[in-house]
C-alpha cells in the first residue's frame, strides 16, 4: 500500500522506472494534501471561540482527505488492470476478441478513476475559498497552498483522464466523460481565479505574477 510507506519511501518508488504510481497517484496524493492543509486552517480557526462553520469544513476536509487517499493506490490498481489486459493472449480469434473487450473495460476504468480524483479535488477547492475568505487570518498562506495543491490535483487528473479516452472506441461513453470534464474544468478555473485574487488582496506584501 503506497499510502503505508513514508514519505522517503513512497519518493523512491515513484522515481524507479516503474511506471506505477505515477502521476494519478501523485494528483489524488495533491488533493489529499490539499484537504490536510484545509483542515489544519479549519482548526486553527475553529479554537478562536464557538465557530460550527469553521467545524463543518474541518469533518469535510478530513472526509475528502481519506477518500483521496484512497485514491491514491486505487490509481495505480487502475493502471495495473490496463496493463494485465494488454498481456492477455492474442493468438486466435477469440482470445483477439476477449482481449480487445478487457481493454477496453480497463480503459473506461483508468478514466473513471480520475474523474472521480478531479471531483473529489473540486470540492477540496471549495472549501479553500471558505478558508482563503474567513480562515484564522495567520493560516492564509496554508490555505493558498491547499488552492495550488486542489487545483494541480484537478489538472493532473485531467491529464489522465485525456490519455485513456484517447484508446476509449465507445464513442457514447467517450462524449460523457468529456462532458464531466469540461464542466469540472470550468468550475475549477472559475473558482480558482477567485480564490488567487483573494489571495493577493489578503496578503498585502505578496509580490503579483
Amino acid at each position: 500500500m503506497l499510502m503505508e510507506m513514508t514519505v522517503k519511501g513512497f519518493l523512491a518508488e515513484l522515481a524507479s522506472k516503474s511506471p506505477a504510481p505515477g502521476g494519478g497517484s501523485v494528483s489524488a496524493l495533491a488533493g489529499s494534501l490539499a484537504a490536510a492543509l484545509v483542515a489544519m486552517v479549519a482548526r486553527l480557526t475553529g479554537t478562536e471561540g464557538d465557530n460550527e462553520g469553521m467545524r463543518g469544513i474541518q469533518g469535510q476536509a478530513g472526509d475528502l482527505m481519506e477518500k483521496l487517499n484512497r485514491h491514491v493506490d486505487e490509481d495505480t490498481a487502475a493502471f495495473s488492470l490496463v496493463m494485465q489486459a494488454y498481456r492477455l493472449p492474442k493468438q486466435t480469434e477469440a482470445e483477439k476478441e476477449q482481449r480487445a473487450a478487457a481493454i477496453q473495460e480497463a480503459l473506461k476504468g483508468a478514466a473513471n478513476h480520475p474523474l472521480m480524483v478531479a471531483e473529489e479535488c473540486l470540492q477540496v477547492l471549495v472549501l479553500c475559498m471558505e478558508v482563503v475568505a474567513i480562515g484564522n487570518p495567520n493560516a492564509l498562506s496554508d490555505a493558498g497552498v491547499a488552492s495550488l495543491m486542489a487545483y494541480s490535483g484537478i489538472t493532473g487528473a485531467m491529464f489522465n483522464v485525456a490519455i485513456n479516452l484517447e484508446g476509449i472506441k465507445d464513442p457514447v461513453f467517450a462524449q460523457q466523460a468529456k462532458a464531466e470534464r469540461d464542466r469540472i474544468m470550468s468550475e475549477a478555473s472559475h473558482l480558482y481565479a477567485g480564490i488567487q485574487t483573494l489571495v493577493q488582496k489578503k496578503l498585502i506584501y505578496m509580490v503579483e505574477w
